[in-house]
């Protein structure tokens, strides 16, 4: 298939699309505007539905609604925004409803800036409502992985009816590259749990987090292993990592998205100066792939995680390193960006500790 050039913010909009999403709801913040406007215009030409909610908050109750009935069904903001959707979050985690939720991270916290950050990883992994409930989240790299990724989101969320979350930043969401737009034929399985209304005779539907009727007592708790249970499996099936040049690394560097990029130039700089580098770039936040990182620990000297932001991942990787070897942390806060320079310096450092 021929490529075309085309944003990140685009490319996510029309591989929704491609991927049979026809329920959008959001509200306008920089940098993910270009979701909502590209999606205004593109629904309506495939028979879907965009509106533009009142806030945050209305739209991923939008969204929670057309999940419920057995749409595929999506929204997009950036950090402020969803800390606003958090509760519904929680509420369709517990409901079981597939949808998927795109964050184009910006600087925080509160209101901070609209530059690219990766702040926001503690908040998309670690389950930003409340409650025992996980969201699968895919931190893409590149603008071909946010197409090929956005497909997988609702592909999976239906497979698990699970929220899925697709988290990017500024510069993925602004940046353009050539990318193979998907053309997959969407296979959208069948939702016996949908609210689509029942036949005369059968017993009615009904989709609650809320266990507090007389004899539901330890309901709540079965429900919370039965989650349980489908987490542990997101985590044997779905862990997605790219590995780069970690055959002979003694320095092993973990990054995503916007980070890796330029963690990869910069080890590719350090390579050629005889300093033997490699990046494992996790794909999947969560599932995280602690046991690449545990089976990359047993060869390497050290581990430098590199982020966009004061430090989260880093203590993930700490938590699989388990103390095997040393793990520093490089980061700019704010919504500054990491520079190849930089980071290749920080790989000299521990090349020579």
């Amino acid at each position: 298939m021929p490529k075309v050039l085309i944003s990140g913010n685009e490319t996510l909009a029309e591989s929704a699309v491609r991927a049979g999403c026809r329920r959008y709801f959001g509200y306008p913040i920089t940098p993910q505007n270009e979701i909502p406007e590209y999606l205004s215009r593109r629904m309506p030409e495939v028979g879907g539905t965009f509106v533009q909610a009142e806030s945050e908050l209305a739209a991923i109750n939008m969204v929670y609604g057309a999940a419920a009935v057995g749409e595929r069904a999506m929204t997009s903001s950036s950090g402020p925004g969803i800390s606003l959707m958090q509760e519904a979050l929680s509420f369709m985690a517990g409901c079981e409803l597939p949808a998927v939720i795109v964050n184009v991270q910006r600087g925080g916290p509160g209101l901070g800036n609209i530059y690219p950050s990766q702040a926001d990883y503690f908040q998309a992994v670690k389950g930003g409502g409340h409650g025992d409930y996980k969201l699968l989240v895919y931190a893409p790299a590149s603008v071909q992985e946010i197409a090929d990724l956005t497909v997988r989101a609702f592909e999976k969320a239906d497979e698990y009816r699970t929220p899925v979350m697709i988290l990017g930043d500024g510069v993925l969401g602004q940046m353009m590259e050539p990318v193979e737009l998907p053309t997959v034929e969407p296979k959208i399985p069948a939702k016996p749990w949908a609210l689509t209304g029942a036949k005369q005779g059968e017993p009615g539907k009904v989709i609650r987090s809320l266990f507090m009727l007389p004899g539901e007592e330890g309901m709540l708790e079965q429900h919370n292993y039965r989650l349980k249970e489908k987490y542990d499996r997101m985590a044997e099936r779905e862990v997605m990592f790219e590995s780069f040049l970690m055959d002979d690394a003694e320095i092993a560097i973990v990054a995503f998205g916007t980070a890796a990029r330029i963690a990869k130039s910069a080890v590719e700089a350090v390579r050629a100066e005889g300093v033997k580098a490699g990046i494992l770039r996790p794909i999947t936040l969560f599932p995280f792939p602690e046991k690449a990182i545990a089976a990359a620990a047993a060869k390497v000297k050290r581990f430098l995680v590199v982020e966009m932001n004061m430090g989260q991942m880093v203590e993930d990787v700490r938590l699989a390193v388990n103390g095997r070897v040393p793990v520093v942390f490089y980061g700019r806060p704010g919504g500054a960006v990491v520079a190849v320079d930089d980071i290749a310096e920080e790989i000299r450092k521990a090349a020579r500790s």
